[in-house]
C-alpha cells in the first residue's frame, strides 16, 4: 500500500472542499486498485456527491438543519454550536473508498470526492490518501 498525507485549509466557515482533482492526480498511472481516503479529525468527514450545481450548498443546508449551531450540545468548548462538529462524522464519515481502473477514478459522471468541514475553530485539515493496488 502506498500512502501520503495532504494538507488543506478549510477556513472559518462551513465548507465542502472538492478533492477530486487531487485524488485523480494521486492515482494517475497506478493501474487498478482502490483509493482510500481518511480524515484523522473528530470534526470532519468525506462525501461523494455532485458539486457545482448546488448540491454542496444543499449538503451544508441539510447539515445545518440536522445539526444546528446553537447551544444544545453537551460538547461545548470552542465557538457556540461546536458540539455539532463532533456529531457530524456519524452522518458524513471520515473515510471514503473509490475504485481505480487503469489509473483513473471510477466515479459516476457527476460524482466528486469532497472534504466536509463544519468546524470553524480548526481551519487546517489533513487527508490521508492510500492506494491499494490490485493483486
Amino acid at each position: 500500500m502506498d500512502s501520503e498525507t495532504r494538507h488543506y485549509r478549510t477556513g472559518d466557515t462551513d465548507r465542502v472542499l472538492d478533492l477530486t482533482r487531487d485524488c485523480a492526480a494521486y492515482v494517475e498511472g497506478r493501474g487498478d486498485g482502490l483509493l482510500h481516503l481518511f480524515v484523522p479529525h473528530a470534526t470532519a468527514g468525506l462525501a461523494v456527491l455532485e458539486t457545482g450545481a448546488g448540491s454542496d450548498e444543499d449538503l451544508l443546508a441539510a447539515l445545518a438543519d440536522l445539526l444546528p449551531g446553537d447551544d444544545r450540545w453537551r460538547h461545548r468548548h470552542g465557538t457556540p454550536g461546536h458540539g455539532r462538529s463532533h456529531v457530524m462524522p456519524a452522518l458524513v464519515p471520515p473515510y471514503a473508498t473509490v475504485p481505480v481502473l487503469g489509473g483513473r477514478l471510477a466515479l459516476g459522471t457527476w460524482q466528486s470526492i469532497c472534504l466536509v468541514d463544519l468546524n470553524v475553530d480548526n481551519p487546517e485539515r489533513e487527508v490521508r490518501y492510500s492506494f491499494l493496488a490490485s493483486a
